[in-house]
């Protein structure tokens, strides 16, 4: 079967994904090892999950060796702007402005999450990102 482009993760996909972020190249044992720490997860619900999103091109997989190695196919900040962009595009028609009101209304940010923002801001103003 083709692989298609990267699709939207799901939840459960999202949560082997930032097991594989933090700590890199994972076999589905060590992937699972983690999950099961906050969330009680059979080893072949993780398996069948990563199989899909081997499919779906979200992960690659190395069968190089005996157990199967994955990674991310994409770093996580690639990830968080696909899916920002698409939130953007369905729930904001594309405003950021809209996007970051509503963000700031609906949970109040910290005075370091504020003066972080003001200085992303200036800096756009300037022409630099």
């Amino acid at each position: 079967m083709a692989r298609r482009a990267a699709a939207r993760p799901t939840d459960s996909e999202l949560e082997i994904l930032r097991v594989l972020w933090q700590k890199g190249a994972c076999t589905v044992r060590e992937v699972h090892h983690e999950i099961n720490k906050s969330k009680p997860t059979g080893y072949t619900t993780v398996l069948k999950l990563m199989q899909i999103m081997t499919e779906k091109g979200l992960v690659e997989r190395d069968e190089g060796q005996r157990a199967h190695v994955y990674v991310a196919r994409l770093a996580q900040g690639e990830t968080q702007r696909q899916l920002l962009g698409d939130l953007l595009e369905r729930a904001f028609d594309g405003s950021a402005a809209k996007l970051m009101m509503h963000v700031l209304s609906d949970k109040k940010a910290s005075a370091k999450e504020l003066s972080e923002i003001r200085e992303l801001l200036d800096r756009f103003e300037r022409g630099q990102r």
